[in-house]
């Protein structure tokens, strides 16, 4: 065997333990500065840290979601209207919308907020990058111990960041695709559009709400994933 060749075999042997240290590591072995910051992925290996681990988890995550149809395919992170269940309020407005939605009079348009949702999920990636590279990972042997501890902490320490940066993009995408020309259009007809509070601001905060739950739902199965079988998540990037 080549020299190159048993370099290559020590580097893939390498990046191998570490991503099983990372998986498998006792509850009760002892983090030592160094090892933890290999773990975090933040010394000049960078690697199979956790800040790689959960990087990969989100890019795939939304990858996935930005899939035409993907959102509206999946029940369990389907958009609704607001109003109607999900990020929406019940109550009387619920009824309402949901009267609407059964005669007929809102067809369509709970797709085109979800396609607008994957647009503004595709666009995403910077977004969510830019907060793992901010935390400060401080309680990481909790997280380490978690199968989705990285999604659970990414979530807990930058959700109303992200929730910030991502409406714009949630706003523009639901502008390209209509949908607040549609609920204009609607609400020129039908004037319980507007009795129950559906405006630009209320699609826009419902749409982003319910669109980061989804996120997080994915990002959380990747992660879940990913420490499974750290290698074939090594070897597909």
């Amino acid at each position: 065997m080549s020299v190159s060749a048993n370099r290559r075999s020590f580097i893939l042997g390498a990046g191998t333990l570490g991503a099983a240290t990372l998986i498998s590591l006792p509850l009760h072995a002892p983090l030592h500065a160094q090892g933890l910051g290999d773990l975090l992925g933040r010394g000049g290996g960078g690697g199979l840290g956790l800040s790689s681990l959960l990087g990969k988890a989100t890019d795939s995550a939304l990858d996935k979601l930005a899939v035409p149809g993907a959102f509206y395919g999946d029940e369990d992170v389907r958009i609704g209207l607001p109003g109607l269940g999900g990020g929406g309020g019940g109550g009387i407005f619920g009824s309402i919308l949901g009267g609407a939605s059964r005669l007929g009079i809102l067809d369509g348009i709970t797709r085109e907020i979800n396609d607008a949702a994957g647009v503004a999920a595709g666009e995403a990636k910077p977004i969510f990058r830019d907060a793992i590279d901010d935390l400060s990972f401080g309680d990481a042997p909790g997280i380490i111990r978690e199968n989705d501890g990285g999604t659970q902490y990414l979530r807990s320490s930058a959700n109303d960041r992200l929730h910030s940066r991502l409406e714009p993009l949630v706003d523009s995408a639901l502008d390209r695709a209509g949908v607040y020309k549609t609920f204009d259009g609607l609400a020129e007809k039908h004037s319980f559009i507007r009795r129950v509070g559906l405006n630009r601001e209320s699609i826009n905060r419902s749409v982003t709400d319910q669109g980061l739950d989804g996120i997080f739902s994915y990002i959380g199965s990747e992660e879940r994933a990913f420490r499974k079988n750290p290698l074939g998540g090594l070897l597909g990037n």
